[in-house]
């Protein structure tokens, strides 16, 4: 998921600007992003959220088997049916999202999924929902802001490597932050 992230970010240079300012507003040069910045980072909370709802990190959700006979959205569903939520569906919903498959982190507004109640489920819903969703949520957020708060990422031009190729290669330069260097010295 960090990947993912990091290459949109990279593609949307306008959302890594907007990131590095809240990262820098928020925490400053004089220590690193850590736990007590989590809630007073919402532009990070929206990018992971956006992520989230265009990359699911499982498209297919958890299968249930339908307690009762039952009727959704017309169709009768028999006692004991396998269901499956195709989460990745939901999130590309147009009748849902506007320009379902564009990456706007602002759509989040701050980190919320603006009022999108069933339309965003990338940990399940409930009582069956990732009992792990929170603490994926605060590694994100920490992992990405101090990404972005340490180095200056640049994209390079794509070229084979020794690993399988992906559609669109994305290869990026990565250098520490000048402004870091007295938090650096200290580790």
């Amino acid at each position: 998921m960090i990947e993912w992230t990091l290459s949109a970010v990279l593609n949307n240079p306008n959302v890594l600007d907007k990131e590095r300012i809240e990262v820098h507003a928020i925490v400053g040069h004089n220590r690193l992003v850590d736990d007590c910045d989590y809630h007073n980072l919402p532009y990070i909370h929206s990018i992971i959220t956006e992520m989230l709802r265009l990359y699911p990190v499982t498209p297919l959700l958890v299968p249930h088997q339908s307690s009762e006979d039952c009727i959704v959205g017309g169709y009768h569903i028999p006692k004991g049916t396998m269901l499956m939520v195709n989460a990745w569906a939901i999130h590309r919903d147009p009748t849902i999202w506007e320009d379902p498959g564009s990456f706007r982190p602002e759509r989040h507004g701050n980190g919320e999924v603006g009022g999108q109640a069933y339309g965003f489920l990338p940990f399940g819903m409930g009582r069956r929902s990732c009992p792990g969703s929170g603490l994926a949520n605060k590694v994100m957020c920490l992992v990405l802001g101090s990404l972005i708060q340490c180095f200056e990422w640049e994209r390079k031009g794509e070229g084979r490597g020794i690993t399988m190729l992906k559609a669109t290669p994305l290869v990026a330069m990565c250098r520490a932050r000048e402004c870091m260097n007295a938090v650096f010295l200290t580790m």
